[in-house]
C-alpha cells in the first residue's frame, strides 16, 4: 500500500502543476490588463488560452499514451510546465504571454487525462477511488498554493526592503507570480523517474514479466496472478475483436456510458468553477473589498477547497460516487443562487465625499455626472462611469470606484463563494475523474477519456473566455444565476442516469456497464 500510494502521489503531482498553472493567472490578470491595455475579451483570452491548448492536447493524449506509454507522456507534460513557467515570466507582450500560457496548456491537457488513467490502472479496486482522487487533491493543493503565492508576492512587492527592489518584486510582481512555477515543475520532472509504467499498458504490449513484477510489488504474488489473468482476458477479447476506432464509442453497448461521461464532463465546468477560481480576486473586489483583502479571501477559498477535497477522499469509497455527486450539485445550485441574490440586491452610490478620495489621476470634474446618483445594478453603474470618464480610465480604476460606491452584503458574498467551492470540492471535482477512470472498458478507455476530457476542457475554455464579457454585459447577478440553473438541471439529470461504481474492479464494471 505504501508503494502504490507513493507512486500515485508522484504521478498526481501533474495535478498540482495543473491547479497552480490555471489559478496563478487570477492574480496576474489585473496587472497585465493594465500593462498591455487589454480589452475584456483579451483578458478572457489571457485566462482561457491555457484551457484552449489543453483541449487540443486532450484530443491526442489518450491515443498517444497507448502508443508510447503513460509514464513518458507524463514526463513530456512536466517538461512543458517547466518551459511554460519560464517563458510566461519573460513575456514581453500580450501575444508572447498567451503563447507561453498555451504551451503550459499542452502539459495541462496531457497530465489531466493521463494521470488519473495511470493511477486507476495501477490501483487495487478497494482503494482506487481514493488514489485516483489524489489527482484532484493535488489540483486543489496547486490552486491553494497559487493563491497563497500570489498573495505573498503581492505583499512582499509592497515592502520597502532593499532586496525586494533588487529582485524586482515591486515592478515585476506578475512575472514572479508566473515564474515561481518552474520550481515544482522541475521537482515533478525528476520524481517521475521513480515511477513504473502502467501494468495494464505493459500487458497490452505483451510485456508480462515487467507487469507481473509491478503487480507483485503492489499486491503480492497471488493478487498479481489474479489481476494478470483478468487483464489478459480483457486484452485477449480486444485482440480477437476488430481494431478500436473513434466510432466504437457509438456502439449500442457504450452509448449509455458515453452519455454519462459527457454529461458529467459538461456539468463540472458549466456550473462556473473555473470562473470562480481563475477570477477569484476580481469577484471579491466586485463586492467592494480592497485588492489585498481580495487576494487574502482567495487564499481562504483555496484552503476551503483543499479541506473539502480531503473530506471527499475520506468518503468516496465509503458513501460512493453518486451520493457525493448529488449532494454537491445541490449545494452548488444553492450557493450560486445566493451569489445571484447578493449581487442583485446591491446598490451603487458614489457620494461626493467619497469621490474626493478617488485617485488624483482621474479628472474629478468628469465624475460629477455620476456623483450622488444611485444605481440599482452593476451594469448601469459601469455604463455611467464609462460614459463619464472613458473605458480606459474606468478599466484602470474600476476596483477603486466600485469599492467607493457599492452597498452590498459582502459577508453573504464571501460565504456563498466558500460554500460553492466546498460543494464542488466534495463532489464533482474529484468524483468526475474517478468516474472517467471507471466507466469505460479497457479497449477504449484512453480514447474515451480523451473525448470527454476534450469536452470538459472546451466548456472550461468557453466559460473562462466569456466570464469578463458576461459580467460587463448582463451583470454579476444574472451570470451567477445562470450557473445555478445549470447545476439544478444537472442534479435532476444525473439522479436518473448515474449508476454506482464503487468497490468493483474495472473488468467487472466493463461487463456491468455494457448492459446499459
Amino acid at each position: 500500500m505504501r508503494y502504490v500510494t507513493l507512486v500515485a502521489l508522484i504521478s498526481a503531482l501533474g495535478g498540482f502543476l495543473m491547479g497552480f498553472d490555471a489559478s496563478v493567472i487570477s492574480g496576474v490578470v489585473r496587472f497585465v490588463e493594465t500593462e498591455f491595455a487589454l480589452t475584456r475579451l483579451q483578458v478572457g483570452w489571457t485566462v482561457s488560452s491555457l484551457a484552449f491548448s489543453a483541449t487540443l492536447a486532450m484530443m491526442v493524449a489518450g491515443p498517444l499514451s497507448d502508443r508510447i506509454g503513460r509514464r513518458p507522456l507524463l514526463q513530456i507534460a512536466a517538461l512543458l510546465f517547466l518551459v511554460s513557467a519560464i517563458a510566461s515570466a519573460l513575456a514581453a507582450s500580450f501575444a508572447t504571454l498567451v503563447a507561453a500560457r498555451m504551451l503550459g496548456g499542452l502539459g495541462v491537457g496531457a497530465a489531466l487525462i493521463i494521470a488519473p488513467m495511470y493511477i486507476s490502472e495501477l490501483a487495487p479496486a478497494a482503494i482506487r477511488g481514493r488514489l485516483v482522487s489524489f489527482n484532484q487533491l493535488n489540483i486543489v493543493i496547486g490552486i491553494s498554493a497559487a493563491f497563497l503565492s500570489n498573495y505573498l508576492i503581492l505583499t512582499l512587492g509592497q515592502s520597502a526592503a532593499s532586496w525586494v527592489g533588487a529582485l524586482g518584486l515591486d515592478v515585476a510582481t506578475w512575472r514572479w507570480m508566473l515564474g515561481i512555477e518552474a520550481l515544482p515543475a522541475l521537482i515533478y520532472l525528476a520524481a517521475l523517474l521513480a515511477v513504473p509504467e502502467s501494468p495494464r499498458w505493459l500487458l497490452m504490449r505483451n510485456r508480462e514479466s515487467e507487469a507481473r513484477s509491478i503487480l507483485e510489488r503492489i499486491g503480492g504474488e497471488k493478487a498479481a496472478a489474479l489481476e494478470i489473468e483478468s487483464i489478459r482476458n480483457s486484452v485477449r477479447s480486444e485482440v480477437l475483436g476488430p481494431p478500436t476506432s473513434w466510432r466504437d464509442l457509438l456502439a449500442p453497448s457504450l452509448r449509455w456510458v458515453l452519455l454519462i461521461g459527457l454529461s458529467v464532463a459538461i456539468l463540472q465546468q458549466i456550473t462556473g468553477i473555473n470562473a470562480v477560481f481563475f477570477y477569484a480576486p476580481m469577484i471579491f473586489e466586485l463586492s467592494g473589498v480592497g485588492t489585498n483583502a481580495a487576494f487574502m479571501q482567495a487564499v481562504l477559498l483555496g484552503l476551503v477547497n483543499l479541506a473539502f477535497t480531503v473530506l471527499a477522499l475520506m468518503l468516496i469509497d465509503r458513501l460512493g460516487r453518486k451520493p457525493l455527486l448529488l449532494a454537491g450539485l445541490a449545494g452548488i445550485a444553492v450557493c450560486m443562487f445566493t451569489l445571484a441574490y447578493g449581487f442583485g440586491s446591491a446598490t451603487y452610490t458614489l457620494e461626493a465625499r467619497a469621490a474626493t478620495n478617488i485617485s488624483a489621476e482621474i479628472d474629478h470634474s468628469r465624475l460629477a455626472e455620476v456623483v450622488d446618483r444611485t444605481f440599482a445594478s452593476d451594469v448601469a453603474f459601469r455604463e455611467a462611469l464609462v460614459d463619464a470618464v472613458g473605458d480606459e480610465v474606468y478599466s484602470q480604476f474600476k476596483n477603486e470606484l466600485t469599492s467607493a460606491a457599492i452597498e452590498v452584503n459582502a459577508t453573504l458574498i464571501m460565504f456563498a463563494m466558500l460554500g460553492f467551492v466546498a460543494s464542488f470540492a466534495v463532489s464533482i471535482g474529484p468524483v468526475m475523474w474517478v468516474l472517467f477512470s471507471e466507466l469505460f472498458p479497457n479497449r477504449v478507455r484512453a480514447m474515451a477519456i480523451s473525448i470527454v476530457g476534450v469536452v470538459n476542457s472546451t466548456v472550461a475554455f468557453l466559460v473562462t473566455l466569456v466570464f469578463p464579457w458576461e459580467l460587463a454585459t448582463i451583470g454579476n447577478a444574472a451570470t451567477f444565476a445562470i450557473y445555478g440553473g445549470f447545476a439544478t438541471v444537472g442534479f435532476l439529470g444525473l439522479m436518473q442516469l448515474l449508476p454506482e461504481t464503487k468497490g468493483r474492479s474495472l473488468e467487472e464494471l466493463e461487463v456491468f456497464l455494457a448492459r446499459g
